[in-house]
């Protein structure tokens, strides 16, 4: 027999979510990537995790009713799920996308960044990924990602073989029009198919310098952003201390 009802099977249909939905979705994923001891997390948590100035883009404002408003929504899907902690006063959040879909970790790690952050490059996607999952190597990330773009909730504005070719996810709403400029998989193949091996420009695969000079900035650039994810691992630490003794006087306080 089978168990799965047909919410369900709607529910893993889910390829849009609204700017809220993504940014709220995407702190719930990321504080139970980097901060497990502190996740499931309370309303006010996810509040501050949405309006950090670090590894956010844009910056948002949100208020804690529309945090509280987005969460009902998410609940109404099955993403997000409400918990309650021991002393039953705060209710607390966490996200069922692992029961829902059948993304790897690696998999979960890009999507969050990509809603948290949005457009950016692979090296810089892997730089930020990799804080929450390891991920060795950008031959592992391409390979991550080729199943998601496969599956067409991410996107790319060319061959992910390529350098310096940007990432996005694919989750926009139509009214967004985020998808504008940028292929998917199925797309980039077709587009392939009809330009033809004579339409393709020429291109010199033996220039060592461009190489060698192509190399030293992909380098350069892994070794900034290293130096970001300290920064802001830094500024995402004193917020969960903060955070922590703020719950912690309210609950004092509530004795």
């Amino acid at each position: 027999m089978n168990d799965t009802t047909q919410g369900e099977k709607e529910l893993l249909k889910i390829t849009e979510l609204s700017k809220p939905q993504r940014r709220v979705l995407g702190v719930l994923l990321e504080k139970a990537f980097t901060t497990p001891d502190q996740y499931p997390l309370t309303l006010k948590a996810i509040t501050t995790g949405c309006n950090q100035k670090s590894n956010r883009d844009p910056i948002s404002h949100y208020s804690e009713s529309q945090v509280f408003e987005t969460l009902e929504t998410l609940r109404e899907t099955g993403i997000v799920a409400v918990v309650h902690s021991e002393s039953g006063r705060t209710e607390r959040y966490r996200h069922y996308m692992r029961h829902r879909f059948n993304f790897t970790e690696p998999q979960l790690a890009i999507l969050t960044e990509l809603w948290l952050r949005g457009r950016q490059t692979m090296g810089e996607l892997r730089g930020r990924a990799s804080r929450m999952v390891p991920i060795e190597s950008l031959d592992q990330l391409r390979a991550e990602f080729k199943s998601l773009l496969d599956q067409n909730y991410v996107q790319s504005n060319g061959s992910i073989e390529r350098r310096g070719i940007e990432v996005d996810h694919n989750w926009y709403k139509e009214s967004e029009s985020k998808k504008l400029g940028f292929e998917s998989s199925l797309e980039s193949e077709s587009a392939k198919d009809e330009s033809g091996p004579h339409n393709q420009p020429a291109v010199n695969t033996s220039s060592s310098d461009e190489s060698s000079l192509l190399q030293m900035i992909e380098q350069l650039q892994t070794e900034n952003q290293s130096m970001k994810q300290q920064i802001e691992m830094l500024t995402e630490s004193v917020q969960v201390l903060s955070q922590q003794l703020t719950d912690l006087k309210q609950e004092l306080g509530s004795v």
